[in-house]
């Protein structure tokens, strides 16, 4: 997903949001917001996942036909793109839009986390026992998954707004649930929280 042409798109795109005032430099102010909001998304996700799939605990609450797997999607996206914003606001880089702030986030993101192999280098540490090149290799790997992990997110979370079939529904939910734990547990890493 993130060849070559897509990364040179995302970074005249970075830089073009720059000129335009969409993302400048700041003192970081919102680390703690960002990163709670992030925290609240999740737990959000796994809630109404959990929910979702205990018929019982429906029917104890009055709730038998509760299906909210568009929302545990939603949430799980929502947890990732908080704490992209929270990475961001922590290195200084504020973004001021209200049109395509989730673009402006990715691309932000990439640029100055994987591009810039920050991610790679904090990856690459876990496995630092490890052969050298073996863990280059890994923690590229890694990072280009989880920047992926985030790209699809984000265009599924727009394609899932819209009625899909429950089995369909509850699988992607489970697919986006996993991926923002990951995420999660990998960003607070760099975050060191």
């Amino acid at each position: 997903m993130l060849d070559n042409k897509h990364i040179e798109e995302i970074k005249r795109n970075y830089e073009r949001a720059v000129k335009e005032g969409k993302i400048i430099e700041s003192s970081p102010k919102y680390t703690d917001f960002f990163l709670k909001n992030s925290i609240n998304s999740l737990t959000t996700a796994r809630v109404l996942f959990a929910l979702s799939t205990r018929e019982d605990t429906r029917k104890k609450i009055g709730l038998a036909s509760f299906d909210s797997f568009l929302w545990v999607i939603n949430s799980a996206y929502y947890s990732m793109f908080y704490l992209a914003r929270a990475l961001l606001e922590n290195k200084g880089i504020n973004l001021k839009t209200d049109l395509s702030i989730h673009s402006v986030t990715f691309n932000a993101f990439v640029y100055h986390f994987y591009l810039t192999g920050k991610i790679e280098r904090s990856l690459v540490e876990e496995f630092q026992e490890a052969e050298k090149e073996a863990s280059e290799i890994l923690g590229r790997e890694k990072a280009r998954e989880l920047v992926e992990d985030f790209s699809r997110e984000k265009d599924k979370r727009g394609r899932f707004t819209y009625e899909t079939g429950e089995i369909a529904m509850r699988n992607k939910a489970q697919t986006s649930l996993d991926r923002a734990k990951k995420f999660n547990e990998e960003m607070r890493k760099i975050l060191g929280r």
